[in-house]
């Protein structure tokens, strides 16, 4: 009789650990949706912060003086820009080289500026002309020497604070953005985002 009544509390043992488990259970779901839709999954930094951020950074830029005071001092000619480090002094993984994609599409998108390559772009490049040099034609060769210098850079960071009380978080963001004049070293702009998410964390009582 004892044998029975184990038997018997062991299969529904079972039976509600299978049952937990069934319910638990998952079915993965995938929806495509469009690239530019706002979805705040964890509350970090995600593309759409990488997005309306360098958007909202270049306009702010090319509105100010310092476009209009090239334009005068160079003829009517576009300034050329080259976006250098953009460091991550936040608490949390930030995809740096997109943020700087996003910020030179802006710049060329707006018409306004040109955009040179960065530093390890320029590596690659000279490294092709080298190669055209011994392999490609002589009406093909694309000659050293020819490259735009640029006339400024841009740097900047991201920087994060995190205040945390049971179950809500506040993060919030800031991006410092300068574009520096590279012949004297001037700061001619000066730009600045800041960004502030709650995160309400639910418990789940049984």
């Amino acid at each position: 009789m004892k044998q029975t009544k184990t038997s018997y509390w062991s299969i529904m043992s079972s039976l509600v650990v299978l049952i937990i488990c069934v319910a638990c259970s998952s079915k993965k779901i995938v929806e495509r949706i469009e690239a530019d839709t706002t979805i705040d999954l964890s509350g970090r930094w995600n593309d759409t912060d990488s997005r309306q951020v360098s958007e909202a950074m270049i306009i702010d830029c090319l509105n100010h003086s310092w476009i209009t005071n090239h334009s005068t001092n160079s003829g009517g000619k576009k300034p050329v820009v080259i976006v250098g480090a953009i460091r991550n002094r936040s608490m949390e993984h930030v995809a740096i080289s997109a943020f700087i994609n996003d910020i030179e599409r802006a710049f060329i998108n707006s018409g306004r500026v040109s955009i040179v390559a960065s530093a390890t772009e320029r590596d690659e490049i000279r490294a092709e002309k080298e190669d055209q040099r011994v392999y490609s034609s002589l009406k093909t060769i694309k000659e050293m020497g020819l490259e735009y210098g640029a006339d400024y850079m841009m740097t900047g960071e991201i920087n994060s604070i995190e205040d945390r009380e049971g179950g809500t978080q506040i993060t919030y963001y800031q991006v410092d953005l300068a574009l520096t004049n590279i012949e004297t070293n001037e700061k001619i702009w000066l730009g600045q985002k800041k960004i502030k998410k709650i995160i309400e964390r639910k418990r789940i009582s049984f």
